[in-house]
């Protein structure tokens, strides 16, 4: 066992064997410089006079205040200066830093402190350490968020939905205002996906997974989760993201695109992954923006108002006329032609289904989101029509998209959501009731905005200089 005078006394005597061995190495330098050798035995004192030179020591010293300077002088809300919210309670520390705040202090900024310190340098670094940051600083180069505003209807229907804001992701809102008047401080977006950054990322994180682990039920954790991804993308968006086209201002390409008049006998329901919303290659957006949110409407995954408003609307059109876009490999896969050329166009009913609407539900997400996605869809189609397996649907001819060039797609019967819906509209074109509706010029026209959303993609890319090239690691599955 150690006394804290033992402590010192080890870590002063280990100091001193490094400052001996500095200083060494600096009069090794010095007396070559000066033509000296040990046998002239010549006092260190007067090399560094005739050299002029100042210590080593010393510079190095004067280096590491200037440092330490600059990093007190960053904000609050700036990568490095995280550790003033850890709780030291839950940091591995030895019984040096125990004995010396200032080497705790630059253990935590990772700063070396030469050996060459003072009793008097030590204290007053470790004074200046105690002085607390200040409380609103500006961020640079990031989306400031100052007292982030609630968010109204129309706010939130014009990023592509007809809904009413959700209760949930208001109710997000509404915590991540509380905590920026708690905290005292602001909320700060940034990289992709407008992510929480600097310190209120820290305390936000610790105050959702107390949240998160406070839930007892999968349903409410996936509902909060989908909430908390849609209100920070939300937040982090504002001023920064187009509210049509979800792509930066400065790169806009809503005046590119040509708005086409859709076929009433056809709705698409682009059921999205909360991590796909707002992001800039996404092609589903594509779809309401041609035809309007009334022929292509947004269902948000985890967002309960909107899968209740797609299932009301699918138990009020009849199973027979939902079908769900979707690569099924339990069963046999049925084209368009199988289901539309082979079987009766007459209900039980005797109503003719051309008459009414038929929905087209594309998954949109990540193929393995989209495995979640479409499970979800599997229990509440069991849940309410008693089937094992929804009716999905596979493109007869389907190959890379223009977005390929961009992003790799994993295998041939799997594309972005833009060019499955041009697709499936090319092959409902050629069915004797739908081809007086001009589906075919629905599907080139979107063909032809996935062409400006990669113009307006690349020419981002290249203006932020970044590589425009895709990965070549799905080149033997294209």
């Amino acid at each position: 066992m150690f006394f804290v005078d033992d402590i010192l006394l080890i870590d002063k005597t280990r100091e001193e064997v490094e400052e001996n061995n500095l200083n060494y190495g600096e009069m090794r330098m010095l007396r070559g410089m000066s033509r000296f050798t040990r046998r002239d035995r010549m006092k260190y004192e007067f090399i560094h006079v005739k050299v002029r030179v100042a210590l080593v020591a010393y510079k190095i010293r004067e280096s590491c205040i200037r440092w330490f300077g600059h990093i007190k002088r960053q904000p609050s809300d700036d990568p490095i200066r995280r550790v003033d919210v850890l709780n030291l309670a839950y940091v591995k520390k030895d019984k040096a830093m125990l004995a010396h705040p200032a080497r705790l202090l630059a253990s935590q900024y990772h700063i070396y402190f030469p050996p060459a310190y003072t009793a008097s340098a030590k204290q007053q670094v470790a004074g200046i350490a105690l002085v607390p940051p200040m409380a609103t600083l500006r961020c640079r180069n990031e989306s400031a968020v100052e007292g982030a505003q609630a968010v109204s209807l129309t706010e939130w229907q014009r990023w592509g939905t007809s809904s009413p804001v959700p209760a949930m992701v208001k109710q997000v809102i509404d915590d991540l205002r509380a905590l920026t008047r708690d905290a005292d401080t602001r909320m700060c977006f940034g990289g992709l996906g407008g992510k929480l950054q600097g310190n209120f990322r820290i305390q936000e994180d610790i105050r959702h997974r107390e949240v998160y682990q406070s839930l007892t039920e999968s349903e409410e954790k996936l509902q909060f989760f989908a909430a908390r991804q849609i209100a920070c993308r939300l937040l982090g968006s504002r001023g920064y993201l187009c509210q049509k086209c979800w792509i930066a201002m400065e790169d806009c390409m809503c005046s590119m695109l040509v708005p086409c008049t859709p076929c009433m006998k056809i709705r698409f329901w682009v059921y999205m992954h909360p991590k796909d919303f707002l992001r800039q290659n996404n092609t589903g957006k594509l779809l309401w923006q041609l035809f309007g949110v009334q022929a292509a409407s947004l269902c948000l995954f985890g967002i309960h108002e909107h899968e209740e408003i797609m299932w009301d609307a699918f138990r009020a059109a009849g199973r027979r006329l939902v079908w769900f876009l979707y690569p099924n490999q339990n069963t046999s896969p049925k084209s368009v032609k199988d289901i539309f050329f082979n079987s009766s166009l007459t209900d039980p009913e005797g109503e003719k289904m051309d008459q009414k609407q038929l929905n087209f539900v594309l998954i949109d997400g990540t193929w393995s989101n989209s495995a979640a996605m479409y499970r979800r869809l599997k229990e509440r189609w069991a849940a309410t029509w008693g089937e094992k397996d929804p009716p999905c649907i596979s493109l007869s001819s389907t190959g890379a998209s223009v977005m390929h060039k961009l992003r790799p797609q994993p295998a041939w019967d799997r594309t972005c959501t833009a060019a499955a819906a041009a697709g499936l509209l090319s092959e409902l074109h050629h069915h004797p009731v739908l081809h007086s509706h001009g589906l075919d010029k629905q599907a080139e026209n979107v063909e032809n905005a996935l062409d400006v959303l990669l113009k307006s993609l690349t020419a981002r890319r290249l203006r932020m200089g970044r590589s425009i090239n895709r990965r070549e690691r799905h080149n033997n599955c294209i």
